[in-house]
């Protein structure tokens, strides 16, 4: 039985992307979509700095922390940590392709290792009271038939997860760059909606080339939850209408235009500049804000020049808004 209503929508894991500045500024658009960090390394969180690498302001909530690793007890007192510094779900990250996680012992190559990831989960969910979720995809190398994944989910259902997030892709764990096994293996909705209709009880999430909410609505006539990924980072505007078409209706806090979430994010920027944080770090979110409107390409060289300078500040989002005004004139 999940601890938790599975979510209409969510942001996906992103590594060097869903950061903290990322998070904030998502949070004036969509109060409600779940939001997760980029994937922590069970070793990285019980070895680093837990400051620099866990904590988040409280405006980021709802969210949830993607843990990579595959030991149990070492994933355990990472739930528990995670569940101390407030945060909302521990996600289990089986789904990255990448050659650092596969030497690792962890993301889709644990695929092939179903009754571990189950050991993971339980131990997990028996440290915690969170939920205790597992992103994973389609299939990895050979392993790519419906059925090899309908037995990886029954066998780590049964450990307890609260919810399975597939990636409508395989993975191909050699010959394909990361970059590439989020483009070239096809997707298979199909797959992941018989998955939902065949375990009724089971939350499923479904991820991988959903664009926009038109496309994520769709989606959700098949499963219980979508997670859109690429599409924020091209343009974070896309999630606009999210609380008022997923979550019941929208915030009166929330901004009204790109130009007013832009003048909401100042005094994060002077912030920012206050603990020696560059803008640039901010800025690389907000480069495709504009996309598709006149002055666009003004907005974006304007930041990229001048965002990225030491003791840059608000001053230079509003020169940029004037840059793309001037172009659009």
């Amino acid at each position: 039985m999940s601890r938790a209503a599975c979510p209409p929508l969510s942001v996906a894991p992103m590594m060097d992307h869903t950061d903290r500045h990322l998070r904030r500024m998502l949070r004036q658009i969509t109060r409600h979509t779940l939001l997760y960090t980029e994937m922590i390394t069970s070793h990285a969180v019980l070895r680093g700095d837990r400051g620099r690498l866990l904590a988040f302001d409280p405006v980021e909530r709802p969210l949830a922390l993607q843990l990579g690793g595959d030991d149990p007890q070492a994933l355990a007192e990472c739930a528990r940590i995670a569940a101390g510094m407030g945060y909302d779900e521990i996600n289990l990250n089986v789904g990255c392709p990448s050659d650092r996680v596969q030497s690792g012992c962890f993301g889709a190559v644990l695929m092939r290792r179903p009754a571990q990831v189950a050991r993971c989960v339980e131990a997990m969910r028996g440290a915690v009271e969170l939920p205790v979720t597992v992103k994973h995809r389609i299939g990895v190398d050979e392993l790519d038939r419906y059925e090899d994944m309908l037995g990886f989910v029954d066998t780590v259902a049964a450990a307890g997860a609260d919810r399975f997030t597939v990636h409508a892709r395989k993975a191909w764990l050699s010959g394909l760059s990361p970059a590439e096994n989020r483009t070239v293996p096809p997707l298979r909705y199909q797959d992941v909606w018989r998955l939902k209709a065949e375990r009724p009880g089971l939350a499923i999430e479904l991820n991988g080339g959903v664009r926009d909410l038109d496309e994520a609505g769709r989606q959700l006539a098949h499963v219980d939850g979508v997670m859109i990924g690429r599409a924020v980072i091209d343009d974070p505007w896309v999630l606009r209408e999210a609380d008022a078409r997923f979550f019941g209706g929208e915030g009166s806090d929330l901004a009204r235009d790109r130009v007013d979430l832009v003048e909401r994010l100042l005094p994060q920027v002077q912030a920012m500049r206050e603990r020696g944080e560059r803008l640039g770090l901010l800025a690389r979110h907000l480069s495709g804000l504009f996309t598709g409107l006149p002055g666009a390409r003004a907005w974006r060289r304007h930041l990229s020049e001048r965002a990225f300078l030491a003791g840059a500040g608000p001053e230079v989002l509003l020169d940029a808004l004037d840059a793309m005004r001037s172009r659009a004139a």
